[in-house]
C-alpha cells in the first residue's frame, strides 16, 4: 500500500520504459499495484511486455459486499494474475485456509491466475514444523483443485520471518523449501506438473540477493515487495537471471 496516484504512474510508466529498452529472455514480468491504479497499469501494460495482477480478491464474484472487490471485476479490466494469501492477508485479516481456497476458485472462474503464497513464522522454523506447516496451507488452499486448475496457479514461498525485515533466507534454505513444496505438487499430481509448476521466492528478495537466489535448481523467481518501489532496483532483479 504505497504511492499516491502520480507517482505509481510515474513508477509503472518506468519499468514499462526499461522493460522495452532491454532484451528480455525468459522472464515474465507482473505488476501487481493497490485496486485504484490498475485500469492504469493495464492501460500502460498494452503498449508494454509485463502483465498486470491486483493483491486480492473477494470470494464472491457479486452482491452486498461492500467494499470488496470481485474476479469480474478484476478480469473486465484485463487484469490477468492475483495474489491470495499474502502473509500480512494473513496475520492482519485472519485469512484462513478455507477462505483462501475460495479465492483461488473465484480467481480461476474469473480467468485470473492465482500467486498462492504460503510460508512460516519464525516459531515454526525454529520448531521445525516449517515443512509441515507448508504442506498443510497447499492442502487446504490450492490441493483441491483439478488437474488443468492447478496448472494455472503460481505458487510463492514466503518465510515470514524473513518479510520486511531485511534478513533474507539462504539460498540453501529457500531451496530446501521450493524443492520441498515440487515434491508436494508431485505427489499430488504427478512430475510433469511439478517440473512446470512456477514457484516463486518471496522474502526480502533484492537486487543484491536475488542473482544467488534464482541460481536455485527450484526457486524460478520472486515476489518482490519493497524492492519494486525503485525502478532500477527492480530493474536489477528482472535481469538477475
Amino acid at each position: 500500500m504505497n504511492k499516491s496516484f502520480a507517482e505509481a504512474e510515474e513508477l509503472i510508466a518506468e519499468i514499462a520504459d526499461k522493460l522495452e529498452s532491454m532484451e528480455m529472455g525468459p522472464q515474465e514480468v507482473v505488476l501487481c499495484p493497490p485496486y485504484v491504479y490498475l485500469e492504469m497499469a493495464t492501460d500502460i501494460a498494452e503498449e508494454s511486455v509485463f502483465s498486470v495482477g491486483a493483491q486480492n480478491i473477494s470470494e464472491h464474484d457479486a452482491g452486498a459486499w461492500t467494499g470488496e472487490i470481485s474476479g469480474p471485476m478484476l478480469s473486465s479490466m484485463e487484469v490477468e494474475y492475483c495474489i491470495i494469501g499474502h502473509s500480512e492477508r494473513r496475520k492482519y485479516f485472519a485469512e484462513g485456509h478455507g477462505l483462501l481456497a475460495k479465492k483461488v476458485d473465484a480467481a480461476l472462474r474469473s480467468g485470473i491466475r492465482p500467486i498462492f503464497c504460503c510460508g512460516e513464522v519464525l516459531a515454526e522454523r525454529e520448531g521445525g514444523h516449517h515443512f509441515d506447516v507448508v504442506k498443510k496451507q497447499l492442502e487446504e488452499s490450492l490441493f483441491h483443485l483439478a488437474v488443468e486448475q492447478f496448472r494455472q496457479a503460481v505458487i510463492a514461498y514466503e518465510p515470514v520471518w524473513a518479510i520486511g525485515t531485511g534478513v533474507n533466507a539462504t539460498p540453501e534454505q529457500a531451496q530446501e523449501m521450493h524443492a520441498y513444496i515440487r515434491e508436494q505438487v508431485a505427489l499430488k499430481y504427478g512430475d510433469e506438473m511439478a517440473a512446470d509448476t512456477t514457484i516463486l521466492y518471496g522474502g526480502s528478495c533484492n537486487a543484491q540477493n536475488a542473482h544467488e537466489l534464482f541460481a536455485q535448481a527450484d526457486v524460478d523467481g520472486g515476489l518482490i515487495g519493497g524492492a519494486s518501489l525503485k525502478a532500477d532496483e527492480f530493474m536489477k532483479i528482472v535481469t538477475s537471471f
